[in-house]
């Protein structure tokens, strides 16, 4: 889910809720996403430590995504970049949110005027706790993109 075209973007445009830490596993989902809104990716940029290991490229619907692995950035954003100008930060709510927080915090991140900074609407959510059993995968044949790459806000 992302904030509307207009408006202050704030420190994220949106906000991306993935089934799991596999990066090139929730990437199609993702990409098919966005691509309505910005054309196919051409570049994301993600934290090594809050992903699984990525390739430093993979191929989604024909296009060569280039995966950069950032040691230093705050490791609840990814930044996901198509042809320019096009390019957008998204808050990364971690798999493990339960489902009330999670929803909350993709929702704060897509909210038109929000400035807050990525860790505060973590926290604030309640997204950052994590629960003592995995959320479960509720896969549906309706929305496929969501089942194969997560939330998206």
């Amino acid at each position: 889910m992302w904030k509307p075209q207009s408006g202050p973007a704030g420190h994220v445009d949106g906000g991306w809720w993935p089934w799991s830490r596999d990066l090139t596993a929730e990437l199609p989902g993702l990409a098919a996403a966005l691509t309505a809104r910005m054309g196919h990716l051409t570049r994301v940029a993600y934290t090594v430590s809050e992903w699984d290991g990525a390739p430093r490229r993979l191929e989604i619907g024909g296009h060569v995504i280039r995966l950069d692995g950032l040691l230093d950035r705050d490791g609840h954003v990814l930044s996901v970049t198509g042809p320019e100008p096009n390019h957008l930060t998204l808050l990364v709510i971690p798999p493990e949110a339960v489902d009330t927080a999670g929803h909350r915090a993709l929702m704060t991140a897509a909210r038109r005027g929000n400035t807050d900074r990525p860790a505060d609407i973590l926290a604030a959510s309640g997204a950052l706790v994590v629960p003592a059993a995995p959320r479960p995968r509720h896969d549906t044949t309706e929305d496929d993109w969501e089942a194969e790459g997560g939330h998206v806000s």
